[in-house]
């Protein structure tokens, strides 16, 4: 089978959770298929990372779109620059004219079998006419991100803001998901809500796998409770997300762990820790924003690997309250054999069930008390640990490769012909 795979932004070095399950799938892909994995990317030219790109992924093609990275109030003024886009604004920033010819090209010359778009943004740089096979990747329903967004914001500006980029969102989405042959997500929860858009059958859930070789416990470690115990967030320290997510946990749960487990510690291990992350890392009272953490707590930004420090730790949280898709991040922790407590939405999607192998909490008080009552018992947290690790062991990634590649085959080998134009004009930005 001859795959075309479309990704906008480096793949490499891998590091976030879409780029982990990607990156996984292609290895999978490349070593049974005839691959070619089309990388474009902001930014000057990367020779450094294009070579090792062909080193990992032999085949593959990687561009820079020279497109300047954008911050502060050069974002905000692109931003405002597109409000009157039809796509929202998370994915018009990535069309690009050189790249949507060179898919193009692809297509008329008929070169592949099929067609992968890896995440939604990469969509606003396909044909509005699909004459090969195409398949929506759907790391999340972005939509329901935003929304989540609009949902939580206290600011009235930001909520605004959310509420029209998610109203945007819906729209494109929908219309990207009715426009391509059919879409893999990574959750049942996912696919519920884009079977609201086309039929059940165009729709197919790929679960999120865990690399078994690198996440394992480690040998007859020592109960890391016995001391001082650890408590560990691990994540994207500039994702949105995760950001509220910490900030949720230290200022309305953590108090409490701290008043009942005196000597308790927290590990906020990701790159990039924006500044109301950074905030937390003080050992002392701040004057600035009246935020006390007694000094136990460490924020360590960027790690070599998070193996370890998920091993130190007692209990691993995902406190949660926006996102979609699913957390790779929490199959990582159980196939360490650690237990996992974390908000519904944070292990939304995932093959888990409050009480066998994670606890689920959804409100400071029963969130904290979870994590309370596995720090003080030790029996109750060995048996969440073995749940959690039988439970990874069943998504070791070649498995999830293999479910993969199986559902590509079957859209190739359908050769439907040519879907109907989309309806909304994509934006095309000049190189």
């Amino acid at each position: 089978m001859r795959i075309l795979w479309v990704k906008s932004d480096k793949l490499l070095p891998v590091q976030n959770g879409g780029n982990i399950r990607t990156y996984h799938v292609l290895r999978y892909l490349s070593a049974r298929h005839a691959l070619t994995f089309y990388s474009y990317y902001g930014g000057a030219s990367d020779p450094d990372y294009e070579r090792e790109l062909q080193r990992q992924l032999p085949g593959s093609v990687a561009v820079s779109t020279g497109k300047r990275a954008l911050s502060g109030a050069a974002r905000g003024l692109d931003y405002l620059a597109h409000l009157r886009a039809q796509p929202p604004y998370a994915v018009s920033r990535f069309a690009h004219t050189a790249v949507q010819k060179q898919i193009q090209a692809w297509f008329r010359e008929e070169r592949f079998d099929i067609a992968v778009c890896d995440f939604l943004d990469a969509a606003v740089n396909f044909p509005g006419k699909l004459t090969v096979p195409s398949v929506l990747f759907q790391h999340n329903v972005e939509s329901e991100i935003w929304r989540r967004h609009a949902a939580t914001a206290g600011n009235p500006a930001k909520k605004m803001m959310y509420d029209m980029e998610f109203r945007k969102m819906l729209r494109y989405e929908r219309a990207a998901v009715c426009k391509f042959q059919h879409v893999i997500a990574v959750s049942e929860n996912d696919r519920r809500i884009m079977m609201q858009w086309v039929d059940r059958d165009r729709v197919t859930v790929v679960p999120t796998g865990v690399d078994l070789a690198q996440y394992c416990p480690a040998p007859a470690e020592s109960d890391p409770s016995e001391s001082a115990p650890l408590i560990t967030f691990v994540g994207a320290m500039d994702w949105e997300p995760n950001v509220d997510g910490v900030e949720y946990f230290c200022s309305q749960v953590w108090p409490s762990i701290k008043a009942e487990v005196p000597q308790a510690r927290l590990r906020i291990v990701g790159r990039n820790p924006d500044r109301r992350v950074q905030k937390w890392a003080s050992s002392s009272q701040d004057s600035s924003n009246g935020t006390s953490n007694g000094g136990t707590i460490e924020v360590t930004g960027r790690v070599p690997s998070v193996v370890e420090h998920l091993r130190q730790s007692a209990v691993v949280i995902v406190p949660l309250r926006i996102g979609g898709g699913t957390r790779l991040k929490i199959y990582e922790a159980m196939a360490t054999a650690r237990v996992v407590v974390s908000t519904t939405i944070g292990a939304e999607g995932l093959d888990v069930a409050h009480g066998r192998d994670i606890v689920l909490a959804d409100d400071p008080a029963s969130f904290a008390q979870a994590v309370i009552m596995l720090l003080r018992d030790s029996e109750l947290r060995r048996r969440y640990e073995k749940a959690a690790a039988e439970t990874a062991a069943r998504y070791d990634w070649p498995a999830i490769g293999e479910r993969f590649s199986a559902v590509l085959q079957s859209v190739a080998e359908k050769k439907s012909g040519a879907v109907p134009v989309y309806s909304a004009r994509l934006v095309e930005k000049k190189a």
